[in-house]
């Protein structure tokens, strides 16, 4: 009887823990906010882990924006929708029209005008890649004059690397590929991102690596577009949610994404 009394027990715990981590559903007014269209159309940038990236051979598509947005839309029982962009503007500008619902970007403070933010998921370090032979071997020789340093425009390393390089000629793209095309075309000596794009990309340019250490941290978080109110609660409690129960930490793993941690901010 003791046995059984145990075993019991034991179940009883895990229903309550399973239970536990199960969000509750969203008003219809949080619902009406977050999908106006009746389904949650999430934003993502192709190519970035922090977003999506997509198996050639597969078409299979994973990252910590896709899986969360999947995630967030089965929670609120509306269809997941998403839509992918090519460049950082190109979904900045789609999102000031209402174009999606949900995104997971670098938060910034002129990001904040525009769009209301959930606590932080993600702690993303920005860093450096050069190709190969480059005489650029530490983040020291990267803010020297002459050198060139490629970045995304209107991209979270642009904002973030633009004061902090005083010596480095700063050159530009509209998107990550054209980025790491100045880069493989010579234009420029070193690109500036995030981590985890400069390890997906440094696969395209043989011989490339990332420089070791970090210049800062780029915090990513959910973003809504203004007017969404009734809805950013709801958002805000699903993102607390979502590191609490571990699904951060999970969709990092699942993408294989380097130089991101899960956040512990509250």
């Amino acid at each position: 009887m003791r046995t059984i009394h145990w075993l019991m027990t034991g179940i009883l715990g895990l229903v309550l823990a399973g239970c536990a981590g199960i969000s509750t559903a969203p008003t219809p007014e949080a619902r009406q906010a977050l999908a106006p269209t009746g389904k949650l159309r999430v934003g993502l940038l192709l190519g970035s882990p922090t977003h999506v990236i997509k198996d050639a051979a597969s078409g299979e598509m994973k990252g910590v924006g896709f899986d969360l947005g999947k995630e967030l839309a089965r929670r609120m029982g509306v269809p997941f929708d998403p839509i992918i962009y090519p460049s950082i503007p190109a979904l900045l500008d789609s999102g000031k029209s209402g174009a999606w619902d949900v995104t997971f970007i670098g938060f910034t403070p002129g990001r904040a005008k525009d769009f209301d933010f959930a606590t932080t998921h993600l702690e993303v370090e920005f860093g450096y890649l050069v190709p190969a032979g480059s005489s650029i071997s530490t983040m020291a020789d990267v803010d020297r004059p002459g050198i060139r340093v490629a970045l995304q425009e209107r991209s979270g390393p642009d904002v973030f690397f633009t004061p902090l390089l005083k010596n480095a000629v700063l050159v530009r793209a509209s998107s990550n590929p054209g980025t790491l095309d100045l880069l493989k075309s010579g234009k420029a000596d070193v690109m500036g991102s995030i981590k985890p794009i400069l390890f997906e990309l440094s696969n395209q340019l043989p011989g490339s690596r990332v420089l070791d250490g970090r210049p800062g941290i780029d915090p990513h978080a959910m973003a809504m577009p203004k007017g969404r109110d009734p809805g950013v609660a709801y958002a805000r409690k699903f993102v607390e949610n979502a590191k609490s129960e571990g699904l951060v930490k999970a969709a990092i793993e699942r993408v294989g994404m380097r130089g991101a941690l899960a956040s512990t901010t509250q």
